[in-house]
């Protein structure tokens, strides 16, 4: 297998590209989509929980075409890579991230897209970076990139077999956004419009079991709210509700004895409701601030800076998993008010993040969040239902997310031995199935070579 630069693998010219600098603005629709570093998930992937629109005289010249990737240039994220396909619409490439636009005569563009996800890429990115305390990188040094090429059929194979998992992968990323979006109108029917089922004693004319407001369900005006609101329902600031805290900072020179899993802004922007625990990273801290940052059943987690105002939940917790101090904990006093709490502030997020006026925050405060306003029923039995309605929902979200993570898994598994030729046609299907050698060695978590 020969090996080549990047910068020999593009067209003339268009080799190394700084992007926009410009500044991110309020999304729509109308403008043209900004991609930052922190809209490119670790493996590559485009994020859309966060998006940003761009406006400059001469944008043309920052618009992505199929075939151009893009490296991350500087900060904790130096080497983080994107591959631009058509399919994800029009978008320019901000200051901090360099364009390369591939020749498809010298190699398979998408090939690049699997190298730059590989453990050989990030050692050579960690390598040289070493002794710069940002990690900065230039055109110049990524043009020098050395790429392992084998040959165009095993390009070509290599690029079908993973794209097909990236397609499962997106595939199931639809359904849980469909899923996420049923939740949403779920809590806005019961929570904002009040057209919960009645309770067994419903109290304004409304029958069991019949939407409450529509069903003439007694309303009464609430001063603080500014309108109307279900009879036996009260308003209350989260500063009532429970506790806030932000979270650890540590350091990394004078580490603890104990190893723990922890949350930060780049796991809040790559989820959308719950935060995928297999992507957090290990810190080691004391006894003492475990005891202090850990998260728990009622903890919902909001992103103070980076993406104020994104909020979030957890499934699955590891033993001793913190959250990072540009992250606020939200510690509930009663479990059952969770999920209404969760979705209210789901539904203020854009209003948070941008602000007043519409300037873009930079952070959010615990002050901000504690004078948020909610009103609740009094009464648990149309939270508990609110609850037994999400349950399927939620089970079904966190079952495909951990599918993802397989298939993820398996993607990145699968990837070295695909560039070095170790794996076959047949074996990859017989995978997938479960089946032959290469399945049976892969349940073992064996390391398989075909001789």
């Amino acid at each position: 297998m020969e090996t080549k630069l990047l910068k020999d693998l593009c067209f003339p010219n268009k080799c190394g590209v700084y992007g926009i600098p410009a500044s991110a603005e309020e999304y729509n629709i109308s403008k043209t989509r900004y991609l930052r570093i922190s809209d490119i998930s670790e493996d590559g992937l485009l994020i859309n929980t966060d998006k940003k629109s761009v406006s400059d005289s001469q944008i043309d010249k920052y618009i992505l075409k199929e075939g151009d990737i893009v490296f991350a240039r500087t900060g904790n994220s130096t080497g983080k890579s994107y591959y631009h396909e058509a399919k994800n619409g029009e978008l320019a490439f901000a200051g901090f991230l360099i364009k390369f636009s591939l020749d498809p005569s010298k190699v398979n563009p998408k090939y690049l897209r699997y190298f730059t996800i590989s453990n050989d890429y990030r050692e050579w990115v960690k390598n040289f970076s070493l002794g710069s305390t940002r990690g900065n990188l230039n055109a110049n040094s990524f043009g020098n990139c050395p790429i392992p090429l084998p040959s165009r059929k095993r390009q070509d194979f290599l690029v079908k077999v993973l794209s097909d998992l990236d397609a499962k992968i997106e595939v199931n990323n639809q359904i849980n956004a469909k899923l996420e979006a049923m939740a949403k109108t779920l809590y806005e029917y019961w929570f904002v419009q009040f057209d919960f089922p009645s309770p067994p004693t419903p109290e304004g004319g409304a029958k069991q079991g019949k939407p409450y407001k529509s069903s003439g369900g007694k309303m009464v005006y609430n001063e603080e709210l500014k309108r109307e609101i279900p009879e036996g329902w009260e308003v209350y600031k989260f500063s009532q509700l429970g506790e806030f805290k932000n979270g650890v900072n540590y350091d990394p020179s004078n580490p603890g004895n104990i190893a723990c899993p922890i949350i930060n802004v780049r796991n809040i922007s790559a989820s959308s409701f719950f935060i995928k625990n297999h992507d957090l990273d290990k810190v080691f801290l004391n006894h003492s601030d475990i005891k202090k940052y850990s998260v728990n059943k009622k903890s919902i987690i909001i992103a103070r800076s980076g993406i104020p105002g994104a909020t979030r939940l957890i499934s699955d917790m590891e033993k001793n998993t913190l959250y990072c101090g540009f992250a606020i904990h939200f510690d509930i006093n009663k479990a059952y008010n969770k999920l209404p709490i969760f979705f209210y502030l789901k539904s203020i997020e854009k209003a948070i993040n941008s602000g007043s006026g519409g300037t873009i925050m930079k952070n959010v405060n615990q002050a901000t969040l504690k004078s948020q306003k909610i009103c609740l029923p009094e009464n648990e039995y149309v939270i508990k239902e609110f609850d037994k309605k999400l349950k399927p929902i939620f089970g079904k979200i966190n079952l495909i997310q951990k599918e993802n993570q397989k298939l993820t898994e398996l993607r990145d598994w699968l990837l070295p031995m695909l560039m070095n030729g170790q794996v076959r046609v047949g074996e990859v299907e017989e995978y997938v199935r479960g089946e032959g050698e290469l399945g049976m060695v892969a349940e073992r978590g064996e390391v398989y070579k075909h001789e």
